[in-house]
C-alpha cells in the first residue's frame, strides 16, 4: 500500500491557518438581514405578553418575530417544533423572539428593548426529586409525558425494554431497562461488592465556532441553508417538514466546521429558516459566546447508582444499576438505551439490572456531546472495578483482562460483539513504564487505569467517484467534514483506484445533488461514508480499465494502472496515460461512456476501545490535582492516516481531562446559568494539558474502509475514570464520585477522611 498508513497533513489545515477558510458567518450574502434571539430570564414561567414596539421603532430594524409569527406548518414538541416558546418558558435562556435587523449591531440593541412580561413558576431543578412519582412538571403546558426518540440515528442504538411508568413522575420522558439472570442471588453469593452513586454535571461542547446559519429563498422559491451543521440531510428533512416545503425544494449546504463535538445539529437553523420564509430576505442567525453557553444543546447531568460484585479470583459476576440522566427541557429524543449499556462497561456480567431514566428539567435542552453518556458511565464504573481489584488484592490490569468483552461475547443489551479491541489495548499498557513503574512514584503520586468503549455509529451512505478530462479524480460525498475526513477520502479513493493521493478532488455537495451521508457524529463517517468511496473508486477504476482494454485492444484482467498510466501487466512500453485516456473518453465523438463509480454502504457497527493510564500529582495541603502525563492506547482498526489518528487521540484525552477536572456548566438555586461565558467556564489550557502519548493498537474492522472503523469517540470516554484511580492512588484510597475533581473538594476528603469527596 503506498497512501494507507501514512501520516499526511489535513488538507483544510492550510487554508485555515491562513484565516482563508470561510464558515457560515464569513459567506457573504447580499442584502441580509442579521438576527438577534431574545433569551427569558427565567428558568420556568408564563408568557403573559411580549412589548415589541419600542424595539420595532429603532430604525434598521426590520421586524420582530413571536411564536406566532413564524410561518411553521407543523406541530409538535421539541425544539425543532418550539424555535420560540409559546406560552411557556422552560429554562433561563430560552429564545422567546428574535429581532431581525439590518446590522448585527442594531439587532443586539433592539433585543434589550423587547420587554417581556412572565408569570413565574417553581422551576424543577433537583433531578432525583423530578423523577419520583407526584413531583411538579416541568412543563405545565402538555398533559402528555411521552418518551421521545433515540439518538441512535447518529450513535449507536440499543433496544431495551420500558419500566412501570406508574412508579415515575410526568417528568420521566424515556425510559430502558438491560435486565437478564439472578442479579441479587450473584451479588450474594459474591467474594466482593462495592457500589457507589457518582455524579456529572451539565458539559458545555467547548467548540471554537459558535452556532450559525444563514437562510434565504432564491428566486425560484427554494429555500437554501448555509450552517455549521454535522447532519445536512437531517437538517433538509427537518425543515422541509417544520415549514411545510417539498423535500426537495430545501437545500443545505454544511459549511467547513469550526468544531461541534455532538453539539450542531438543529439549534439555530429552524430559526434562521423560518424568519427568511417569512421575511422573503437572507438572514444569518450567528449566535454570541453568551448566548451559545446558554441557549445551545450541551450534554446533560447524570446521576448514576451502581452496584457490582466479583469472585475471589476476579471474575465479575453481577451488575445492579440506575441512570438518571438530565434531558433538561428536551423532549424529542434520548439517550436512556445507550446510557444504560455503557454503564455496564465492556465487561462479561452473569446477570446483570441497569435502568436508565431521561427526565425533564427547566434546564437547557441537552444534546449530543462526544460520545454521549459514555465518559459518566466509564468515570463510576471504572471506579468500581478499581476497588473490587483492592478489595480483592488483584492487580487493577489483570482484573480487567480477566473480564473484558471480546469478540463473539455478548454485550447487556443482548448484541454478540465482532472483534473488538479492548484487550488488545489494555496488552499495550501493561508493559507500559507508567504502569510497571507505578510502585516507585514519589509521594503524593499515584497512576490510576481505566477502560472505555463505545459501539459504533452506523448509518447507510453513499459516494460518487469520476474520472474528469484532466485525468484527475473527483470524489462527491455529502459529508460534513469535521475531523479531515476529506483527507481520509482522498486517500481511500487513490489507494483503491492506484492514482497519488494529489490527483483526487473531494467536494461535499449541498443536499440537492450530494449522495447520501448520514450525520457527522458518532465516529462513523469514515467507516460508512469511507467504505461507499472505496467502493465507488473501486467502480471507477473498473469502468476506466475497461476502456483502456478496447484502446489497447486486451483483457482488463491482464491491466494495471502504475504511476499514473495504465499498462499490460510487464509491458510498460504500451502504457497509456490516464491524463490522455480521460481526453479521449470525455470529448465531442468519444464512444466511450463517462468512467464514473457508484459506491453504497449499510454496515454492522465497529465497536471501538480505547485504555487510559493518568499520572497525577495531589498536593496534600490544597487537594490540588495535577495531571503530570497520559497515555491513551486505542484500537483504530486500521491508521488510514496516523497523523489524523492521533490527533483524535490528543483532543479526546484533553477533553476528558477537562470533564475530570475542570468543566461543568452550574445553575444556581433560581435555575440561572451562573458560568455562562470562557472566564466562568474553564477549559483545558496548554498549560493545564499534560503530555499525551497517543499509542495505536490496529485490530482491523472487517466492514470498514482497509479495515479502518471510527476513532473520534472512544478516546475521551476513560479519561475520568484513569485520572478518578489515579487521585485515589495517590491520596491512599480518597476516591472521588462527583466530576469535575476540584481542589476543595478533595481537600475536604483528605481533611475529614472521607473517601467520597464533593465538589
Amino acid at each position: 500500500m503506498s497512501t494507507i498508513g501514512v501520516p499526511t497533513p489535513r488538507r483544510d489545515s492550510g487554508p485555515k491557518v491562513r484565516g482563508a477558510t470561510r464558515f457560515t458567518a464569513d459567506i457573504p450574502v447580499p442584502g441580509l438581514f442579521h438576527a438577534r434571539p431574545v433569551l427569558a430570564h427565567e428558568a420556568h414561567a408564563l408568557i403573559t405578553a411580549l412589548d415589541v414596539d419600542e424595539a420595532l421603532a429603532l430604525p434598521g430594524v426590520v421586524a420582530v418575530l413571536k411564536a406566532a409569527d413564524l410561518p411553521l406548518a407543523a406541530s409538535g414538541r421539541g425544539r425543532l417544533y418550539e424555535p420560540l416558546a409559546r406560552d411557556e418558558v422552560r429554562y433561563a435562556g430560552q429564545p422567546i423572539a428574535l429581532v431581525v435587523a439590518e446590522s448585527e449591531a442594531i439587532a443586539q440593541d433592539a433585543a434589550g428593548l423587547v420587554v417581556a412580561e412572565l408569570e413565574p413558576l417553581d422551576p424543577v431543578l433537583d433531578l432525583e426529586a423530578a423523577a419520583r412519582p407526584g413531583a411538579p412538571r416541568a412543563r405545565v403546558g402538555t398533559a402528555d409525558s411521552g418518551t421521545g426518540s433515540e439518538i441512535g440515528d447518529a450513535h449507536a442504538a440499543v433496544k431495551a425494554a420500558g419500566l412501570d411508568r406508574e412508579q415515575l413522575s410526568e417528568n420521566v420522558l424515556g425510559t430502558a431497562l438491560l435486565e437478564d439472570g439472578d442479579v441479587a442471588g450473584e451479588l450474594k453469593r459474591s467474594a466482593a461488592v462495592v457500589r457507589g452513586r457518582f455524579e456529572t454535571p451539565w458539559i458545555h461542547q467547548g467548540y471554537l465556532e459558535t452556532q450559525t446559519a444563514t437562510a434565504w429563498m432564491t428566486p425560484d422559491g427554494e429555500l437554501f441553508v448555509t450552517c455549521s451543521t454535522q447532519a445536512p440531510f437531517a437538517t433538509r428533512d427537518a425543515l422541509a417538514k417544520l415549514l411545510g416545503i417539498a423535500t426537495e425544494r430545501v437545500r443545505i449546504r454544511a459549511a467547513p466546521l469550526g468544531g461541534a463535538f455532538g453539539g450542531k445539529m438543529m439549534v439555530v437553523e429552524p430559526l434562521a429558516a423560518a424568519a427568511a420564509v417569512a421575511l422573503r430576505r437572507p438572514v444569518r442567525l450567528a449566535l454570541t459566546r453568551s448566548e451559545d453557553m446558554a441557549a445551545a444543546n450541551p450534554a446533560g447531568a447524570q446521576i448514576l447508582e451502581l452496584e457490582l460484585g466479583a469472585e475471589a479470583d476476579g471474575t465479575l459476576t453481577a451488575i445492579r444499576g440506575r441512570v438518571l440522566v438530565d434531558r433538561g427541557s428536551t423532549e424529542d429524543f434520548g439517550v436512556e438505551s445507550i446510557a444504560a449499556l455503557l454503564s455496564a462497561g465492556p465487561y462479561r456480567w452473569r446477570a446483570h439490572r441497569i435502568e436508565a431514566l431521561g427526565v425533564a428539567t427547566n434546564r437547557v435542552t441537552f444534546g449530543a456531546y462526544r460520545a454521549p453518556t459514555a465518559p459518566p458511565a466509564a468515570f463510576a464504573v471504572e471506579s468500581l472495578i478499581d476497588e473490587l481489584a483492592q478489595r480483592l488484592e488483584i492487580d487493577p490490569l489483570t482484573l480487567r483482562m480477566r473480564n473484558v468483552l471480546r469478540e463473539g461475547d455478548r454485550t447487556v443489551a443482548g448484541v454478540t460483539l465482532p472483534v473488538f479491541g479492548a484487550e488488545a489495548c489494555l496488552e499495550r499498557l501493561r508493559e507500559h513504564p507508567l504502569w510497571t513503574g507505578r510502585a516507585g512514584l514519589p509521594p503524593n503520586e499515584g497512576v490510576g487505569l481505566a477502560i472505555g468503549w463505545w459501539p459504533g455509529g452506523y448509518e447507510p451512505a453513499a459516494a460518487v467517484c469520476r474520472l474528469d478530462s484532466d485525468g484527475r479524480l473527483t470524489v462527491i460525498t455529502g459529508a460534513a467534514d469535521m475531523t479531515g475526513v476529506e483527507t481520509a477520502f482522498a486517500a481511500i479513493a487513490a489507494e483503491t483506484f492506484g492514482v497519488d493521493p494529489d490527483r483526487v478532488r473531494v467536494v461535499a455537495a449541498d443536499t440537492s445533488s450530494a449522495p447520501y451521508a448520514g450525520t457527522s457524529g458518532g465516529s462513523k463517517i469514515t467507516y460508512t461514508v469511507g467504505r461507499a468511496v472505496e467502493r465507488a473508486a473501486a467502480e471507477a477504476r473498473e469502468r476506466l480499465l475497461e476502456v483502456a482494454a478496447e484502446e489497447l485492444e486486451i483483457s482488463p484482467l491482464d491491466l494495471e494502472i502504475v504511476g499514473g498510466s495504465i499498462m499490460p501487466r510487464g509491458v510498460p512500453a504500451k502504457a497509456i496515460e490516464i491524463d490522455e485516456l480521460a481526453g479521449r473518453i470525455l470529448r465531442f465523438g468519444s464512444r466511450h461512456m463517462p468512467v464514473e463509480g457508484h459506491g453504497r454502504s449499510a454496515q454492522s457497527p465497529a465497536p471501538q476501545a480505547a485504555a487510559h493510564l493518568s499520572h497525577v500529582r495531589v498536593d496534600p495541603q490544597t487537594g490540588a490535582v495535577e495531571v503530570l502525563g497520559h497515555v491513551v492506547a486505542q484500537d483504530v482498526g486500521r491508521a488510514l492516516n496516523p497523523a489524523l489518528v492521533e490527533g483524535q487521540m490528543h483532543g479526546g484525552a484533553a477533553q476528558g481531562i477537562g470533564w475530570a477536572l475542570l468543566e461543568q456548566l452550574v445553575h444556581d438555586d433560581h435555575g440561572q446559568l451562573t458560568t455562562g461565558t470562557l472566564a466562568g467556564y474553564s477549559l483545558p489550557s496548554p498549560d493545564m494539558t499534560p503530555p499525551i502519548e497517543a499509542l495505536i493498537v490496529e485490530v482491523p474492522a472487517p466492514n470498514g474502509p482497509y479495515g479502518a472503523k471510527g476513532v473520534g469517540e472512544a478516546p475521551v470516554v476513560g479519561v475520568a475514570g484513569a485520572v478518578a484511580n489515579a487521585v485515589a492512588a495517590a491520596t491512599g484510597g480518597v476516591r472521588p464520585r462527583r466530576l469535575p475533581i476540584t481542589t476543595e473538594g478533595v481537600w475536604r476528603a483528605l481533611s475529614d477522611g472521607s473517601a467520597q469527596p464533593t465538589s
